[in-house]
C-alpha cells in the first residue's frame, strides 16, 4: 500500500462555500503542476499575461487566466508541493483565491477542463491513507477534528491523529501475535525441540490484552459523549421552572417564561457547551393531564425525551406539596441518571431534600431558585455535577486514550468477545487449533481499526463521511 498511486489528478474546493476573505482549490496527482502551469500567469507592465516560474513550496503571486479566452478570472496566490512529502503523498497544488463562490467555481472548472477530475468525498485523505502517510484511525480523526464542537472533542481527535490510538492498537496486536506465533509453532512442529506452550500461559497473556481492551471500551462511553454530545431532558410538571432553567443554561431568553401553566406545549431543543461537553438540551412540555390536543402531543414527546435522554434534570417546586403529576414523572425515572433541581427556594418551603431523597434515592439533589433576577449558585453547581457525572471530574485527560469512534468501539467489542472465547476454551483444554481461530479473529478485528485488515466497502463507507475537499 505504501507504493500505491492513482493515475489521475483530482481537484476540489477545500474551503466552505460562501462569502469569505479566502477560498482554496486543491489538486493532487501527477498533473497538478502542469495544470497550474496552464492557468497561472502574471501581467507585465503592458498588461500582457506572462508565464510564471513555479518553485517548489514557495507561495507565488499571480492570476488565473482562462487559456482558451485569455480572460482574467482572479488574482491569486499559488503553491506547488512535490511528492512524497505532502498531505496525500502525491504532487499537490493549492490555489488561494478570493472567497467568492463564483471565483471558486470558475477556477475549479478550469482545473477540471484542463486535465483534473472532481475529487470524491474524502479522496484527498483516502490517498493519504493509501499512500501510507496515515493509518485508517488517523484518517478518521481528520473528520472528527473538522466536526469537533468543543475543545475536548478537538483534543481527542488531535490525539488520535497523532497516532495515540494507533500505538495502543499495535501494541495489543503484537501481544496477540506473540501468542499466535507460539501456538502455530507448537501446532506445526510438535516433534521439534521447541519450548512447549502451556494453557496457563495462553490464558494469562490473553487476559492481560483483554483487560486493556475492556478499559478502552469503558472509556468509550465518555468518548461518545465528547464526540457526539450529551442528550439532557429538562422535565417537570407545568410552571415549575423548566423554561427558566433552559434560558439560564443558554445565557439567553430562548423559552417563554410566564406564570401560566402549559406555556411550553412542545419540546424545544438547543445546543450548549457545559464544561467542555457538547450538550443537547430539550425543554419539555409540562407533564400533566390535559384535554388540549396540541398539549397532549407535546406531553407525549416529553415522555419520549425522558426515555431517550442520557441525563435527566427534573425540577420540583419546593413551595408546593408533591402532586400526582410529580409522581407520574418520577415513575418514568427508573434506572436513569437524574439530577433533581429543588427549585423556588426563595419561597415558603413545603418540601425538603429528605422528602425528595425518599422518592428518588439515587439522584443528585441541588437546591436552587430560578426566579428572574436572582443570582443563584445552583446553576454552577448543576453544571459541575453534569461534568462530574459524565467524566468523573476530568474532562480533559491529556495523557489518556479516549476512543470516540463508533466503528472502533464495535471492533474493540468484537475483539474482546473473541478473546473471551479463546480464554474460555483454553480453560477447557481444547485443541490449540480451535484456540488459534478465536485469537486470529481478535487480531484481525484490531487490524481493521488501523486499516491493516480492511476491505474496499469499509474504506468507501469511512471516506464517504468526508467533505469533497478533504
Amino acid at each position: 500500500m505504501n507504493n500505491f498511486n492513482f493515475d489521475d489528478t483530482i481537484a476540489a474546493v477545500s474551503t466552505a462555500y460562501g462569502e469569505g476573505g479566502i477560498g482554496i482549490i486543491r489538486m493532487s496527482g501527477d498533473s497538478s503542476k502542469d495544470i497550474l502551469g496552464l492557468l497561472f500567469r502574471r501581467f507585465d507592465d503592458d498588461g500582457r499575461p506572462q508565464k510564471i516560474s513555479i518553485e517548489n513550496r514557495k507561495l507565488t503571486y499571480g492570476n488565473i487566466i482562462d487559456p482558451e479566452t485569455g480572460e482574467n478570472i482572479d488574482e491569486v496566490l499559488a503553491v506547488y508541493m512535490p511528492a512524497p512529502h505532502t498531505y496525500t503523498t502525491e504532487d499537490v497544488v493549492e490555489i488561494d483565491c478570493h472567497g467568492s463562490i463564483v471565483s471558486l467555481r470558475r477556477i475549479l472548472s478550469l482545473c477540471l477542463e484542463n486535465g483534473a477530475r472532481l475529487a470524491e468525498k474524502g479522496e484527498f485523505t483516502k490517498r493519504a491513507f493509501l499512500g501510507g502517510r496515515l493509518d485508517l484511525s488517523q484518517a478518521e480523526a481528520v473528520i472528527d477534528m473538522i466536526k469537533a464542537k468543543t475543545d475536548s472533542g478537538f483534543d481527542s481527535a488531535i490525539g488520535q491523529l497523532e497516532g495515540r490510538l494507533s500505538r495502543v492498537i499495535r501494541d495489543l496486536r503484537q501481544k496477540i501475535l506473540d501468542v499466535l506465533v507460539n501456538i502455530t509453532v507448537n501446532i506445526d512442529y510438535p516433534d521439534e525441540d521447541i519450548e512447549e506452550i502451556f494453557y496457563s500461559d495462553i490464558i494469562s497473556q490473553l487476559t492481560d490484552v483483554k483487560d486493556k481492551i475492556d478499559d478502552l471500551i469503558k472509556e468509550g462511553e465518555k468518548g461518545r459523549i465528547v464526540r457526539e454530545g450529551l442528550d439532557i431532558a429538562i422535565i417537570g410538571k407545568p410552571n415549575v421552572g423548566k423554561s427558566s432553567l433552559m434560558n439560564a443554561l443558554l445565557r439567553e431568553t430562548r423559552a417563554i417564561v410566564t406564570d401560566i401553566p402549559g406555556t411550553t406545549r412542545d419540546t424545544i431543543e438547543e445546543s450548549v457547551n457545559i464544561g467542555g461537553i457538547p450538550v443537547r438540551l430539550t425543554d419539555t412540555a409540562g407533564i400533566r393531564e390535559t384535554d388540549d390536543t396540541i398539549e397532549k402531543i407535546g406531553i407525549s414527546r416529553s415522555i419520549n425525551s425522558i426515555r431517550s435522554a442520557d441525563l435527566i434534570i427534573m425540577l420540583i417546586d419546593v413551595s408546593r406539596e408533591l402532586e400526582s403529576e410529580d409522581m407520574d414523572i418520577i415513575s418514568e425515572l427508573k434506572d436513569r441518571k437524574v439530577i433533581v433541581l429543588a427549585n423556588k427556594q426563595d419561597l415558603d418551603k413545603k418540601l425538603n431534600t429528605e422528602d425528595i431523597r425518599k422518592l428518588i434515592p439515587d439522584s443528585m439533589i441541588i437546591e436552587t431558585s430560578l426566579a428572574e433576577g436572582s443570582e443563584d449558585e445552583g446553576i454552577c453547581e448543576m453544571e459541575n455535577a453534569i461534568t462530574d457525572m459524565v467524566m468523573g471530574g476530568e474532562i480533559r485527560q491529556s495523557g489518556s486514550m479516549m476512543v470516540t469512534n463508533v466503528r472502533h468501539l464495535d471492533l474493540l467489542k468484537n475483539s474482546l468477545s473473541a478473546l473471551g472465547d479463546a480464554i474460555a476454551i483454553s480453560r477447557l483444554g481444547e485443541p490449540l487449533e480451535l484456540i488459534e481461530i478465536d485469537i486470529s479473529n481478535a487480531y484481525s478485528y484490531l487490524g481493521e481499526i488501523i486499516g491493516e485488515e480492511v476491505n474496499d466497502d469499509i474504506l468507501n463507507e469511512v471516506f464517504s463521511r468526508f467533505c469533497l475537499g478533504k
